[in-house]
């Protein structure tokens, strides 16, 4: 498929999505969540890819943010049609992905940045990035789920002081609250990306994806996540997956997932 904002490339597994707005700092505007959404849904399908990777070009931004100048001059129904229409799209849709998503956060992830990177399953950052969720400084909030997923991420204290004193924090300082799972040069961002990656794609998909509604379960309103598990865990010893696992296992060698 050909876009005009991103580029999405899979190599051995692996699909990275390069978001490539770089003279805009790789801000969303709606074409490109448009883009990544088809780009995420892509690969959600092609039997090839295993797990994502989503980055940003060039060495300053993952994403910088949303593109301010699209929603100025939106009505109070246009904004929350954005907000609904954006959460649907892309950021709920990353979230309840059947595979693995790692957001790699190369230099700044601010406002809807840091949304679309907390969409994804873990964030790996560079030294260099920044984070943040600046909105209150333009008299609006997060609308891409900010609100929601960084208290989860980080509790409900540090969310409250980071979203009301719009600052931003450090990739060591994300990396202290659990906002991100590991810290690494620019260089290296990718590459222990791919690694993390690769690790996981020796493992059963179809676990995986079980595994991921189940956690997703724990953050829903009015679903019990221990249930889902009962459910997802069950679900798994009919699947030729755990048949090749388990007998794996026993005759002592590497399993050969028929869902891999």
């Amino acid at each position: 498929m050909s876009y005009n904002n991103i580029i999405s490339e899979e190599h051995n597994g692996i699909t990275t999505i390069t978001i490539n707005r770089p003279k805009k700092l790789n801000a969303l505007n709606l074409e490109t969540i448009k883009e990544l959404h088809d780009a995420f849904d892509y690969a959600n399908q092609d039997r090839n890819t295993k797990v994502i990777i989503v980055t940003g070009s060039g060495e300053k931004a993952f994403v910088a943010g949303a593109d301010i100048s699209e929603f100025a001059n939106f009505d109070v129904n246009e904004g929350k049609q954005l907000a609904a229409k954006g959460q649907e799209l892309l950021f709920n849709f990353i979230e309840n992905l059947s595979k693995p998503v790692i957001a790699a956060v190369n230099g700044f992830a601010l406002g809807g940045g840091l949304e679309l990177a907390m969409s994804c399953h873990f964030r790996v950052a560079s030294d260099n990035a920044k984070l943040g969720l600046p909105e209150v400084s333009l008299g609006v909030i997060p609308g891409y789920g900010g609100t929601q997923r960084l208290p989860q991420l980080v509790g409900k204290g540090r969310a409250m002081e980071l979203i009301m004193t719009a600052g931003m924090i450090d990739a060591n300082q994300a990396l202290n609250y659990g906002l991100v799972n590991h810290v690494t040069t620019q260089e290296e961002l990718i590459p222990l990306c791919k690694k993390i990656a690769f690790k996981i794609s020796r493992n059963s998909s179809v676990a995986i994806s079980a595994a991921i509604r189940a956690i997703n379960a724990n953050f829903k309103d009015g679903v019990n996540g221990f249930q889902t598990e009962i459910k997802e865990f069950g679900n798994c010893f009919g699947t030729e997956d755990f048949e090749e696992g388990t007998t794996a296992f026993l005759e002592k060698r590497k399993a050969d997932f028929p869902g891999r």
